[in-house]
């Protein structure tokens, strides 16, 4: 009995020491309890003073809202019609975007990088259209696949420039909303095997982009002043 007690005092004293020198940790001090109480022989704690420890919580996957590409989708569209520029003007959604589609042959001459006379009219169109929105936009230049591919490459980029070019110097979008880029024939719509499908990848696209948290910019698309709303 001596040496059980003495074995006893010596247990407390470590456990005291072990207790100033450690921040309790609720849960394995409870088990470390449990365990030593059915060693001992003195029994498991009742389940009512046991800390019952909560799995932890998998947060469900939200998926992308869809919603604001589909409303500004609905507007321009709206527009388009009402404006009749639905047969020069092309509207669709792609790679996750809005995209505005104009033919080659209403913007510029076969093989050329310098606007047509009359281009105006359409990219004044296009401006209007997307200027209210809270998006910035890419404008990309396509070509098809005839001629060599690096020339075709550099005058898909010069055609995306005079485009950003006219929208700056006739101040109708500013220089922080909108980019140039160009594809040459690497992006095309259809396969390049007849002369109507090499004219629809001859094109210039306006892809919008947000330019952040779409869901802080929505109230804007649904101002009431609008004179087509969705």
């Amino acid at each position: 009995m001596v040496t059980f007690s003495d074995m006893m005092t010596l247990l407390l004293t470590f456990f005291v020491l072990l207790l100033s020198m450690a921040t309790l940790d609720q849960v394995r001090f409870q088990q470390a309890a449990d365990s030593l109480s059915g060693a001992f022989g003195i029994g498991v704690l009742a389940s009512s003073t046991r800390t019952e420890v909560a799995p932890p919580q998998v947060m469900p996957h939200v998926p992308i809202d869809d919603d604001f590409n589909a409303r500004v989708y609905q507007r321009l569209r709206t527009q388009l019609r009402e404006l009749k520029l639905d047969r020069k003007i092309k509207l669709v959604e792609d790679r996750g975007a809005v995209v505005l589609r104009v033919d080659e042959a209403i913007l510029f001459g076969s093989g050329q990088s310098t606007l047509n006379p009359d281009a105006g009219s359409t990219l004044r169109s296009v401006a209007a259209l997307v200027r209210p929105l809270p998006l910035n936009v890419k404008i990309e230049g396509h070509t098809d696949d005839i001629g060599d591919d690096m020339l075709n490459w550099e005058l898909s980029v010069a055609r995306a420039v005079s485009v950003l070019r006219f929208m700056t110097e006739n101040q109708l979008l500013p220089l922080t909303r909108i980019s140039a880029t160009g594809y040459g024939s690497h992006r095309p719509l259809f396969p390049n095997v007849s002369e109507r499908e090499r004219a629809l990848n001859r094109r210039v696209e306006f892809v919008l982009e947000s330019q952040g948290d779409p869901q802080q910019e929505l109230p804007f698309l649904i101002d009431v002043r609008d004179q087509a709303p969705f």
